[in-house]
């Protein structure tokens, strides 16, 4: 009997669903997407229409030649990938390479890997949406678009290694016009004036000047708050009003995507990357205990707070039963989504509240476990009932001043039962009746300035990204990382500072794409996107209206000159000779340098991250030593770069545990001719060995613990995944040389 095929994106998802499958599945796993355009040339004709041309991913022909073996074998083929854009892609490319080898092919939906989900899907198969898949198409193209034919131009005419993309130059735009308003801001000075005092009974408590003769207090100087402590220090301090007031404070929705890449910022420092690979492992499933691999969370790319009922009874049934009914309200809470929400997909939730965060921490690793308890919280308490606060405001008159001091006592906790360190009562306040008096203990002036906005954490830039309706928060992890790999922006103390580099690029697009450039526009193009996905817009009449903006743009800037060669202008100025200092590029990246070479050789490198200083000393040139940072991590090298190119040789262990699961770690070892490779410190109990660079990051696409580094001789070096079931591949920008590789291969061959 012909058993029938299920398709999914990952291994670990594979794994999950053929839980719940029986003998009669069989499940495989495409590794992400196996068709996209091709990296070697635009791919996109758009005299036709904009027909791609697409090509099956390079290192993807054998698991395609596998799935289609088994889609012949089959009775019937079940596309699962994710219920998205991207997954309707995926099933759209995957169902063109299969219809010749069986007919039946059919669309499947999980929103969550459960029995019940699966169950469902299979109950519910359906075909492929048309509409979804040319909203993903078209998204495509203008990506396509605009990365190569304006990063071409910005080689041409400003330096090699540049790139543009349509929602990450609007992502550097914000970063850099949040910088030019901090550069631009003028503090303004400003006193307050805060009072202790004792009532008839405790505690002491805290007032403020707010009101001088009726009207809002506005200190601008230390004379006239030494005027005003002087007259208060003689005053009498009398109540003259009390107001009591309850009011209710209600939880938050559960998480939709960019709430938690916030949230998990905000609580946890979790990068949005990092949120996203380690939501994504959750949804997928882990393995717990003798439960197997189970799916812990709902899908996590969603912009609904939609709950299912049953999810919604659920969680009723455990706060009734761990709380209280005290806790419950009379009925189900519902929350409102934004006009703009898909509503394809609930919100993020735990898929069974029998997995609370206790049962499954001992299966899983520090961050997916915090995740997953920010997640529980928040979806348990959305069905609570409110808090209910009494905030106390007494109003406090000096003379011709009037003083305020406010408290908050929790009367009842309600959904702050989840959430200790939030459940923080504000000052208290002693019991007083008005007109009763109070003794000054202490008078207290203090000096402040008005603050500039700051800069944008990855949070903070994920809130105003959606807030404007810029991208999808599914693509702002890939989108921070590229500016930061394209050195646009440094991220200092978890704040985003643009470069020279990053605020000229994008001046320079203002100036020459003032259409593309424009947030409005490009919120536009997302509105239209989703018109495309509901089937009200044509995908070519859309690419026509950006593409004709775009070419009338890039004939304009060609026939502009340019600063390659020149060097990019900076403001500063040559700390030898005091002329203009511009950014050029070299064999070993970008760097500083004087505007007046060859008279002036005046040279500085620019790292990815500010270098930090040392005090130990360069062996070979006396320089300080400072510790840098590189795409994959820090290293100590000399501060005279490139003029002295030293770098410190670090310790041999590598941190990295072996993948062979023996406790050892893996050490950076020499063959009998010098040359590098990588071997477990348990050697010989554990004979692990690669040529390989091992890296501590976990792969984007099946939640490998950690990637490898290859060199080749003739060959653009590149990253890929330990895992051998998993395809990822990365190609570096920026080479080292093939020669120690070659060298090691040569080992390898007479050994």
């Amino acid at each position: 009997m012909q058993k029938r095929l299920v398709i999914v994106e990952s291994p670990a998802k594979a794994k999950t669903v053929n839980r719940y499958l029986g003998s009669e599945f069989v499940v495989k796993a495409s590794v992400g997407h196996i068709r996209d355009l091709p990296k070697s040339k635009l791919g996109v004709d758009p005299g036709n229409d904009f027909a791609p041309d697409y090509v099956i991913i390079p290192g993807k022909k054998e698991i395609v030649k596998e799935i289609q073996q088994a889609a012949k074998n089959s009775s019937e083929v079940f596309l699962a990938a994710d219920p998205d854009r991207e997954g309707e892609a995926i099933c759209w490319h995957l169902r063109h390479l299969l219809k010749e080898y069986n007919e039946k092919i059919y669309r499947i939906l999980f929103h969550e890997i459960t029995k019940k989900s699966i169950t469902e899907a299979f109950s519910e198969r359906g075909f492929l949406d048309e509409n979804k898949f040319n909203a993903q198409q078209t998204r495509r193209i203008l990506d396509r678009l605009v990365g190569y034919l304006i990063s071409p131009l910005l080689w041409k005419k400003i330096g090699r290694g540049l790139s543009a993309g349509r929602v990450q130059s609007i992502a550097l735009r914000f970063i850099c016009e949040r910088e030019k308003e901090i550069k631009n801001f003028v503090p303004e000075e400003y006193w307050t004036i805060t009072a202790l005092l004792e009532a008839s009974q405790p505690p002491v408590f805290k007032a403020s000047l707010i009101k001088i003769d009726g009207k809002k207090a506005k200190i601008d100087r230390e004379e006239k708050a030494a005027g005003i402590v002087g007259e208060l220090k003689k005053s009498s301090f009398v109540l003259s009003d009390v107001r009591i007031k309850q009011k209710k404070r209600s939880p938050a929705p559960p998480y939709i995507t960019s709430t938690l890449q916030q949230e998990s910022y905000r609580l946890l420092r979790f990068s949005v990357k990092k949120t996203m690979i380690t939501a994504q492992k959750l949804y997928e499933g882990l393995e717990i205990g003798n439960r197997g691999f189970v799916g812990l969370i709902t899908y996590m790319r969603t912009d609904s707070v939609r709950l299912a009922d049953d999810a919604v009874q659920s969680a009723r049934q455990y706060i009734e039963k761990n709380f209280s009914a005290d806790y419950l309200p009379s009925a189900p809470r519902v929350f409102k989504n934004k006009k703009k929400a898909q509503d394809a997909h609930e919100a993020i939730r735990p898929t069974s509240l029998d997995l609370s965060p206790d049962v499954v921490k001992p299966y899983l690793k520090r961050e997916e476990y915090a995740l997953y308890r920010l997640i529980w919280n928040r979806f348990v308490a959305s069905q609570m009932k409110s808090a209910i606060i009494e905030e106390t405001v007494l109003d406090i008159k000096a003379s011709r001043y009037l003083l305020q001091a406010k408290g908050e006592v929790v009367i009842f906790d309600g959904f702050l039962a989840l959430y200790p360190s939030q459940n923080k009562e504000n000052e208290k306040l002693p019991k007083v009746e008005k007109g009763e008096k109070f003794k000054l203990l202490e008078l207290e002036s203090k000096q402040n300035f008005t603050q500039p906005p700051p800069r944008y954490t990855e949070g903070s830039l994920v809130k105003e990204l959606e807030a404007k309706g810029i991208g999808r928060p599914s693509t702002y992890a890939p989108i921070i990382s590229t500016l930061q790999d394209r050195v646009y922006v440094i991220k200092e103390k978890g704040k985003f500072i643009p470069t020279e580099l990053g605020l000229f690029v994008t001046d320079y697009l203002i100036a020459n794409f003032p259409d593309l450039m424009e947030f409005e526009f490009t919120a536009h193009l997302e509105e239209d996107l989703d018109r495309i996905s509901e089937g009200d817009l044509s995908s070519v009449d859309s690419l026509r209206k950006y593409y004709s903006l775009l070419d009338s743009d890039l004939k304009q800037a060609m026939e502009k000159e340019g600063v390659k060669g020149k060097g990019i202008p900076l403001d500063d100025v040559c700390p030898k000779c005091g002329r203009q200092l511009v950014i050029k590029s070299g064999r070993y990246g970008r760097f500083k340098a004087c505007s007046g070479y060859p008279e002036c050789d005046f040279k500085q490198s620019m790292g990815k991250k500010e270098a930090k200083p040392l005090e130990e000393k360069c062996p070979q040139c006396g320089s300080n030593l400072v510790v840098r940072h590189g795409r994959y991590g820090a290293f100590t090298a000399c501060s005279n770069y490139p003029q002295c190119k030293y770098i410190k040789k670090e310790s041999s262990d590598t941190g990295i545990p072996c993948p062979m699961e023996c406790g050892g770690t893996i050490l950076r070892k020499k063959t009998r001719r010098g040359k590098t490779f990588y071997g477990c410190s348990k050697y010989p109990d554990c004979d692990f060995a690669t040529w390989d660079e091992p890296l501590s990051k976990s792969c984007p696409e099946c939640g490998a613990k950690w990637l490898l580094k290859k060199t080749p001789a003739k060959k653009a070096a590149y990253i890929y995944c330990y895992n051998k079931d998993c395809d990822y591949k990365e190609e570096l920008e920026q080479e080292e040389s093939g020669e120690n590789q070659r060298e090691n291969n040569k080992d390898v061959r007479e050994t």
